[in-house]
Formats: C-alpha cells, structure tokens, sequence
C-alpha cells in the first residue's frame, strides 16, 4: 500500500505543480535558515577527542591576586606560571601531562629564490603526542630524553610539509627556524579538532599550529610568545628569567588521569602543592585548584557563545513560521480534493487509508523541501565563510550527520505541518460533497 500512496502523493503533487513547489520552498527555506545555525551549533559543540575526553583534564591553580577576584569573580586563571609548569612537570603524580603556548617563528627555506615566512607553532613537550593523538603521515613525536636535552627537533604540519618539501618524507631533513637548525622526526597528517581544546585561550576554533617544538628548548633559546599573556603584577625585574620567575600566566596546562584514584590523587597533590607555596608568599588566594575534562572546559568556557544559541532560537521560530505558512497551503490543497476524497470514501476507502495517503503526500513535499533546504544549507554556510574568513573556516563544514539531519528535520516538519489538513480532509462529509456535485 505505501508504494501504492506514493504513486498517489506523487501524482497529486504533479496536478498542482505550483502549489505544491511553493510548499516545497517554504520548507526549504526554513530548513536552510535552521540548518545553516544548527550545523555551526553542532560543529562548536562537538566533542573533539570522544573516546578519551573524561579522561584529560585541564589543569587550573588559583595563583592571582588576593584583592582582585580574577574571572567572573571566583574562577582561577586559565593558565599557569613557569614556575608552577615546571613544579607540576617534575613531581605532579599523572600518567601523562603537558605543558604547552603558543608561538611565532621565522623559517628560512634552503633555496635562494625562497623567501622566509612566518610560522605558527607549538611549544610542548612529548606526552603532547600520544596524550592528544594526532595522526601522524610520516614518524611520530619526540621521547622525553629530547624534553631534557633541550634536542632540536621539530614535527611538522601536512601543509607546512608540503610547501617546504614537497609532501615527500622528511623525517631526518631539517628546517631552519630563528637561526637554529631543527632536526625532523615526524610528520602529522590532516589533524583539526574543533574545538582546538587543548587550546581555548587562544581561539577554540583558530587552526592547529603548523610544526611543533620542544618547550624546553623555546624556553632556553628566549623564543618568542605569541599566545596570551595576562600578569597580575609586573616581574621582578628586567628581562626574560625575571618574566620566567614572573606570577604572569601564560601556558596551558592539561594532565591525563585513567580513573577517579588517579584524578583524586593529582588533585590532592595540587592542593598540597599550593599550601607548600602559600609559605613561600604565593598564592595569597584561598585554595582553588580544578580540573575539569575536556567537555566540562569546553562548556566553562562557553566555547558556543550566548549569540550562538540566540541565534539557533531564532532560525527555529523562523522554521516555524515556515511551517505554519505550509499548514495553511496544505488546508487549501487538501480541502480542494474534497470531491475525489468523498468519491473514493464512496467507494470504500477507510478514513485511515485516506489519512495515511496525504500524510505520505506530505512527507514527498517534506523530502523536496529538505533536498532544497540542503542547497541553502551550503549556501548559507558559505555565505558565513565568505563574511568571516579564517575565523570560521573550521565551522562550516556540512557532514553526512547534517546532511541527514536536514532530510529528517524536513520530512518530520512537512508530517506534522500535515497533520490538521489531513485530518480536516477526511472529515468531510461524502453525502453532501456527492450531492454538491
């Protein structure tokens, strides 16, 4: 019988073309504004490393200023001091952790008829690898020994890689950056979590660093910073060992913990860490250490912003009133085929039988609003891509979960927005429709 009320709903659709693409683009437009919200919603929202993202935790040390509460009142700062980097590397009990900023350096290609170029890079040490999991095209990341002897090497970005070496395999080649010559021990592919989580201070969704260094040795060498820098009071003196010894907080901080003992164990020793420190004159705060995993930084941090959310309110309310412009359209078509629905009845035909066909009806004018809808979709995303460039080129992608979404999102609406003409239609009384004509 479906088949059967398609081939009806699709010839009823073809007896009244015009009525029915007006349906269709009410529909659509409705679901191309809706969708085009949602899927930067979605994206924003997402959950960047699902399979262990309750598992690291961003690390937090309440180490500002006694007479200025700091973020909204009570938080503590986002990131951490040198000092307290260094303390929670060396003795800090997690299966891994990273101290990790950001920062901008000069490569300088082999070639003479090259010129150099700046590039976006990563100061970290190597839990970063196996912690975060980026996928790697050619080698892997460094070992704990080149932490310590503040060895230069470097891991370089697909593209990075492609410009300077033509996407070739380039572990054991090296790259000159700053005046020092770094040595390649691997090569990530393609890698782009949204949100860039192990780095929200620095834009949550900016595009991941293009080579990856030793933090060890960006701190020896003086490299320059590019990332946040926020100081409660200035350094004690001049130049880069009294920023170093500085209450300035600059680096992100993430440990990974496998189980609850471990995160209560981490968590106890922060806070005797900063009771050790409050001796010392730090830390003149009460006691505020967190860590909070990767969902729970994402939500702290309000990676999808109040504007976002107003915005998904209001594409919904605009689907709405799509809708309701099709329930009246629907009315008007079903409620003219009042003849043929009292013949058929006449003959026979249950209300119910009549009921499901024009509800198939409408959900065949469900499916072209959402195929339309997905058109706009793309447009719509494109014309966000085009109004803010980069700042969003990590948002406006439009996966199959969309896709689907879209399609489903329509069917159901134009089902619903059929519901009360369908059931008005069938109400209709054969007898006087009958005797009317």
């Amino acid at each position: 019988m479906f088949a059967y009320y398609l081939k009806l709903g699709w010839l009823s659709i073809r007896g009244n073309p015009w009525l029915s693409l007006l349906m269709v683009a009410a529909i659509g437009v409705g679901i191309g504004a809706c969708m085009t919200i949602l899927t930067v919603n979605y994206t924003m929202s997402g959950n960047p490393i699902p399979h262990k993202s309750d598992r690291l935790f961003h690390v937090q040390l309440d180490s500002w200023d006694a007479n200025d509460p700091g973020e909204d009142g009570f938080q503590p700062p986002d990131q951490v001091t040198y000092t307290d980097a260094l303390a929670l590397k060396r003795a800090a009990p997690a299966f891994r952790q990273v101290a990790s900023n950001r920062s901008g350096l000069v490569l300088e290609p082999e070639g003479d008829d090259e010129r150099p170029f700046t590039v976006d890079v990563r100061n970290t040490w190597a839990d970063f690898f196996p912690m975060f999991e980026p996928p790697f095209l050619y080698g892997g990341g460094w070992d704990a020994s080149a932490d310590e002897s503040r060895e230069p090497v470097v891991v370089l970005g697909r593209e990075l890689n492609e410009r300077v070496f033509g996407g070739e395999d380039s572990v054991g080649r090296t790259v000159r950056m700053n005046g020092l010559n770094f040595r390649v021990v691997g090569v990530i592919d393609e890698w782009q979590p949204v949100p860039k989580f192990y780095d929200v201070t620095n834009g949550p969704f900016n595009s991941t660093e293009e080579a990856f260094i030793p933090f060890t040795l960006a701190v020896e060498q003086e490299l320059p910073r590019n990332g946040n820098t926020n100081c409660w009071k200035s350094p004690e003196g001049d130049g880069f060992q009294a920023f170093l010894a500085s209450e300035c907080v600059w680096i992100q901080y993430w440990a990974e913990l496998r189980n609850d003992a471990e995160r209560a164990e981490f968590h106890q020793w922060l806070d005797n860490y900063v009771m050790e420190q409050k001796e010392l004159g730090r830390f003149p705060r009460p006691v505020n250490n967190r860590l909070l995993d990767v969902m729970q930084w994402m939500e702290d941090q309000e990676v999808v912003e109040d504007d976002a959310q107003v915005m998904l309110g209001l594409s919904v309310l605009f689907l709405v009133v799509c809708l309701l412009n099709t329930i009246g359209l629907l009315l008007a078509k079903f409620m003219r085929k009042t003849g043929e629905i009292s013949v058929r009845r006449a003959l026979g035909a249950r209300r119910g039988d009549l009921f499901r066909q024009h509800m198939v009806e409408a959900g065949l004018i469900g499916l072209g609003g959402g195929i339309l809808g997905l058109g706009l979709t793309w447009l719509g995303l494109r014309g966000i891509e085009a109004l803010f460039g980069e700042f969003v080129e990590n948002l406006v992608g439009l996966d199959w979960v969309m896709m689907l979404t879209a399609i489903g999102l329509a069917i159901v609406s134009a089902l619903v927005a059929g519901l009360y003409p369908t059931w008005r239609a069938t109400q209709v009384m054969p007898a006087s429709q009958l005797k009317a004509q």
